[in-house]
């Protein structure tokens, strides 16, 4: 049987080139909103978070129809660390539309899911997005789009892709580079021309692949999934298998309820056949890559393993002076439930018990994937501290240590090259590639991922603003020895209270500061960068001894240079492995692990041993 009413597409491309911007579109012109309805822009976008950044966090499921058939889309994640997310939704669809800026053509991330889509089989249709930039490249793209095509094995078909030129801002598609398009007609026409319409037997015994997983508090885990054979009711009875592990016997269970995605909503169905993406609840513990199968044949179908997580960082009680004062969700109960819950609604995370009650020890695809957890957190009300992130090590079939590393690609100004490739060698970076786009240097490195903490900021600096650094996890490599990643010390406060004009205007000669007058602190803080290496302790409340001669009116003449703001991104780039960072739904402060100025000194000492 052949579903020639249904399409199954992933719309998949490296981050900020247009994938959730093109979506927006296309719901609109496939009649998913009423004439006069408001709209707000990026509409697939749904977490405070994912607007605030601009980026894709989550997989989303949408739907449009279109001359009588319904095209289900999923919109991915397009930065590397949610790249377990795109792996995933893959096995839902039967083909792909690959995005591609128009100037910055192909990038990392575009890679990788370019590769997981191609061994796969599905077919691909190429957009060059942004064709409307005035810095656009459509030939050279058009070019570099073939060669990654040729790079990655393609087949004869893979490579005769279709190729599209669209403006997703503007909602228009062609397919001639010269002849400007007027809607995006022409994509949906060649996704129900090109794209396969699913088949298979639909009285074949029930085969279903749980490819995602979302949670509720009301019904817990919802599996969500394409129907690979058989139909499925609501009701039935079925079981659940796992293809990797063939040794546990099938789970009984029953699918409480259904729906089906149509346009932003989940439309309540009884009854679901091949082809149809449902969402179900009623599996108490279903997992990404289970089968639901009927019981007269629990044959698992198989999955790729999800990738395993290559961060870790310490997640602990925060026990600082302020403990308790801002955020509601402090205890290590509250906290533990917190991280185990999230690990019901995302597989790339793994979280497990740490040293001491108080800690716990979480590991992620990349600090992106990590920071995100906080910050959602912190928003929550949760109240924490962080450690500094660390990789995770392995051991290779001859017992050599390995370690991670990410393929880097940067594009920067022809005058920041020196800068940047001497930044990128002195941390164990390999050139892969170099080539040049007019004034501007394209430079691929393999790069060991813990090499790159702390990279980003410093190089903004070196490109003066003007460079795009990209990165994606490449593979594990031999162990590349041992290497400082931090040049510069800390400025500590040793004294508690709040931060006085006086103090810090003598403190600013010694670096960096990160708080302002008024500022409270506590002694073990870290308030500032020492341009140089080791920490110094400064007394940041220190008032001006007032006389007859020096009047408290004189401070008005005292000119403070504007602190450097530490985001979260920032704070955790910037901590060294005896700081952590004090996260709470107010601030972000950074501090020392042992705050005692003379238990810390000695614990140095020791160390130096």
């Amino acid at each position: 049987m052949k579903r020639e009413d249904l399409r199954n597409i992933a719309i998949i491309a490296h981050v900020d080139h247009g994938k959730t911007t093109l979506v927006d579109e296309m719901l609109k012109q496939g009649g998913a909103y009423r004439e006069n309805q408001q709209t707000s822009e990026r509409v697939m976008d749904s977490g405070d978070i994912e607007r605030e950044r601009g980026i894709t966090i989550l997989a989303k499921n949408t739907s449009i129809h279109y001359n009588g058939v319904k095209i289900n889309i999923i919109d991915t994640p397009g930065h590397a660390d949610f790249g377990g997310e795109v792996e995933r939704i893959l096995k839902m669809v039967s083909g792909v539309l690959l995005l591609v800026d128009a100037a910055e053509g192909p990038m990392p991330q575009t890679r990788f899911v370019l590769e997981r889509a191609l061994e796969l089989g599905h077919r691909v249709i190429v957009v060059i997005n942004k064709i409307d930039r005035p810095d656009a490249r459509l030939k050279e793209v058009q070019d570099e789009v073939l060669e990654l095509l040729m790079e990655l094995d393609a087949t004869e078909e893979q490579l005769d892709s279709p190729m599209l030129f669209c403006s997703g801002r503007a909602g228009t598609a062609s397919l001639s580079p010269d002849v400007p398009g007027t809607d995006l007609k022409p994509l949906f026409d060649k996704i129900l021309e090109y794209i396969p319409a699913p088949e298979g037997d639909p009285d074949a015994p029930l085969k279903l692949l749980v490819s995602s997983i979302d949670y509720n508090d009301f019904v817990g885990r919802i599996g969500i999934g394409k129907i690979e054979s058989g139909r499925i009711r609501q009701n039935q009875e079925v079981v659940i298998t796992n293809y990797h592990t063939p040794e546990a016997p099938p789970v009984k269970t029953k699918i409480v309820s259904m729906y089906q995605f149509e346009a932003l909503r989940r439309q309540p169905c009884e009854t679901a056949e091949i082809g149809d993406i449902i969402c179900f609840s009623g599996a108490e513990n279903i997992t990404i890559g289970d089968t639901i199968c009927s019981p007269a044949d629990p044959t698992p179908l198989p999955f790729v393993r999800i990738s395993e997580p290559v961060i870790e960082m310490t997640f602990s009680v925060n026990d600082g002076p302020f403990a308790g004062k801002e955020g509601k969700l402090v205890t290590s109960r509250q906290i533990r439930q917190r991280l185990y819950r999230e690990t019901l609604r995302d597989v790339s995370l793994r979280v497990k018990d740490g040293e001491t009650a108080d800690s716990f020890l979480v590991a992620g695809r990349g600090e992106m994937h990590l920071s995100i957890l906080i910050e959602t957190m912190r928003r929550e009300g949760y109240e924490l501290l962080v450690s500094a992130p660390r990789v995770l090590y392995k051991t290779d079939e001859n017992g050599a240590r390995t370690e991670p590393a990410e393929r880097v690609i940067v594009d920067v100004p022809e005058t920041a090259q020196g800068a940047v490739m001497e930044k990128l060698g002195s941390r164990k970076g390999t050139l892969i590639d170099m080539g040049r786009s007019g004034n501007r240097m394209r430079i691929e490195y393999l790069v060991p991922s813990r090499c790159l903490f702390g990279y980003r900021s410093e190089f903004l600096t070196d490109t003066r603003g003007e460079g795009i650094i990209s990165t994606v996890f490449d593979r594990y490599i031999p162990y590349q020895g041992e290497i400082t990643t931090r040049f510069t010390g800390s400025l500590v406060s040793f004294s508690e209270g709040e931060a006085t004009s006086y103090a810090l205007y003598r403190a600013q000669d010694r670096g960096d500061l990160f708080i302002t007058t008024g500022t409270k602190v506590y002694e073990g803080m870290v308030i500032g960068e020492n341009p140089k290496p080791g920490n110094i302790e400064l007394n940041v409340c220190e008032q001006k001894h007032l006389t007859s001669i020096r009047s408290s009116g004189a401070d008005e003449k005292l000119i403070l240079t504007p602190p450097r703001e530490m985001t979260l991104e920032n704070a955790i780039e910037f901590i060294a492995q005896d700081e952590l960072v004090e996260v709470t739904p107010l601030s972000i402060r950074l501090r020392k692990r042992i705050l005692d100025t003379a238990l810390r000194k000695k614990a140095e000492a020791r160390a130096k041993k």
